[in-house]
């Protein structure tokens, strides 16, 4: 079925809640294993049909946040989503409670409990009025940067659609585009500052009501943290200051040569890699989604079925529109067993790693979309992020195709952006546990600490006056996740480095590394992220021999490259 014949009917609260209690009440009655999974099998239905219609809200919402009736809808799903969450707590407790736990995990496994009782941590009907809060305030900043007008050049363009220019190899063109950026975000600061400070205090006042110091701990369970902890990331983020960052700041002082800039750079001449421009995908948005097809098609059976699916369903919507919202990312619509990719095309690389990086979300979910509980279609976040940056990786010998003349440049700014994206990614993390853990900083010192941070992770970008809002130190917010979802963003960069193994292992042997890709994947999310890196034979990013391992061969295979190739 096509995207657009998917039928949205906004569900009776009342009703989902009595059905909801009466489930509850019948699991806890239940006189046998047999009723009992009976039960639990109808509610599994009933629980992703209402996740069917909330998706099918978002999407079209997020497609144009200028629709009116969808507007409707999210406000109505903000306000029901922490409503329903007491009444599906009481199912969680009745699960828990349950005398067939050991006949549950027996045929589901555990997981589903060692992750109910994380959520049951996570919540309590004392905090709904501030997870309401929490929803309209998140809504209000992605309509906030949806709604941008920025004037450049006699023309008026979305954040979306001024991306290229501030990575376009005129460099008075490039700063100019920058420039104006910021001074959208400037003129918009006081609101972004606001928004902020609401939703830090919003999220300590939840931790402290769940009798927990602030919000670090809860946000973790929120995460679903299920295998690791603070301390474990705090290693990660020590590994990254020792192993990486000088790796990246290589790759940029290259970069700077290259470019005949100072080091360090300003973030309008750090945007370009190449004085000959960056590689750009060659043809229109069209031509990327079926040179798209080719590429799935020949890496495996599966993955050729699996695109060629959402090319029929027309379940891919990338090209950047006024009103729509800005980013991209994958979800799941359960009654149809489909993924959905969300994105805004805009000529740049990027453009290639959606149907790469997005579509390796998909896949993912795509063949585990029958698992039982439905909990398990996909991992923990961070177990989500090693399907989708390894498949980039497994696109490389298609490059040609996305990229023509390109590609090799495309390889080498591909792997780079990698590697200095983590130092980028973990300072972020860094950057939450201060502003969760000082709760009552001003907007002000905020600011300050991702100055202070971005010398320790980002020592090659240089702070200054010349572009307003970025050469302040106010750049963390045009990162849409420190607003709605903190503590996410350092599982992209656990994801990155379990990625750089699989690269690692594609340069050896490419049909191993997919086996093991595939090993990996068809576990769907029924085992803890360590757990499934294990079962697929990979090290964790928790041990430092895997930063240390996957630096020393990065470093050497980009020194290796033609600079004639990268001029």
């Amino acid at each position: 079925m096509k995207f657009s014949e998917m039928t949205y009917t906004r569900p009776d609260g009342e009703a989902v809640k009595r059905g909801l209690v009466d489930q509850t009440r019948r699991l806890r009655h239940s006189g046998s294993y047999d009723e009992a999974r009976a039960v639990f099998l109808e509610k599994e239905e009933t629980q992703k049909h209402v996740l069917t219609m909330e998706e099918l809200a978002s999407i079209r919402h997020s497609i144009d946040t200028r629709d009116t009736f969808y507007d409707g809808e999210i406000q109505f799903w903000n306000v029901f989503r922490p409503k329903l969450a007491e009444y599906a707590q009481q199912w969680t407790v009745a699960m828990l409670e349950s005398p067939f736990r050991v006949d549950f995990a027996r045929e589901f496994g555990e997981l589903m409990f060692l992750n109910a009782e994380i959520e049951r941590k996570s919540f309590s009907p004392e905090i709904i009025p501030e997870l309401q809060k929490e929803n309209e305030l998140t809504r209000e900043y992605e309509k906030l940067l949806a709604s941008a007008q920025i004037p450049f050049e006699g023309k008026t363009y979305t954040l979306s659609q001024l991306t290229p220019i501030k990575s376009c190899a005129d460099d008075a063109r490039r700063l100019a585009a920058w420039q104006a950026e910021g001074a959208w975000y400037k003129a918009n600061q006081s609101r972004l500052d606001g928004i902020y400070d609401e939703l830090v205090h919003l999220r300590d006042t939840m931790g402290k009501k769940l009798g927990y110091e602030g919000y670090t701990t809860l946000g973790y369970y929120r995460m679903g943290r299920n295998c690791y902890t603070k301390g474990d990331v705090e290693r990660f983020r020590a590994a990254v200051r020792q192993y990486l960052v000088p790796v990246a700041a290589e790759i940029y002082r290259r970069q700077s040569e290259r470019l005949g800039k100072p080091y360090p750079m300003s973030f309008a001449d750090a945007a370009l890699k190449f004085r000959s421009g960056n590689p750009r995908p060659v043809g229109t948005a069209e031509d990327i989604l079926l040179q798209g097809r080719k590429f799935y098609d020949e890496l495996s059976p599966e993955t050729g079925r699996f695109f060629r699916g959402m090319l029929d369903g027309e379940l891919l919507d990338v090209l950047s529109t006024e009103g729509k919202q800005a980013g991209g990312y994958c979800t799941a619509i359960p009654d149809y067993k489909m993924p959905f990719i969300f994105a805004n095309f805009n000529g740049t690389q990027g453009d290639v790693e959606v149907v790469t990086h997005e579509a390796g979300h998909a896949f993912a979910a795509w063949l585990n979309m029958d698992r039982i509980p439905a909990d398990y279609i996909w991992p923990s976040m961070e177990g989500c992020e090693v399907h989708s940056m390894s498949m980039e990786f497994f696109a490389w010998p298609w490059a040609e195709g996305f990229f023509g003349a390109d590609a090799q440049k495309f390889r080498y700014s591909h792997l780079a952006d990698a590697l200095t994206f983590i130092p980028y990614g973990t300072m972020v993390d860094h950057f939450q546990h201060i502003v969760y853990e000082q709760s009552d900083l001003t907007p002000q010192q905020r600011h300050a600490v991702w100055k202070e941070l971005s010398g320790i992770y980002m020592p090659w970008i240089k702070l200054d006056g010349d572009i307003p809002f970025y050469g302040e130190g106010e750049g963390w917010q045009r990162q849409h996740h420190i607003y709605s979802s903190p503590f996410y963003y350092i599982d992209y960069c656990l994801a990155q480095t379990v990625a750089l193994e699989f690269w690692a292992m594609i340069r050896k042997d490419p049909a191993a590394a997919w086996s093991r890709y595939m090993a990996y994947t068809r576990q769907g999310g029924s085992r803890t992220f360590t757990e499934l890196m294990e079962n697929a034979g990979l090290d964790t990013p928790f041990d430092e021999n895997c930063l240390r391992n996957v630096c020393a061969v990065a470093r050497t295979y980009l020194a290796s490259f033609d600079k004639s190739v990268l001029a």
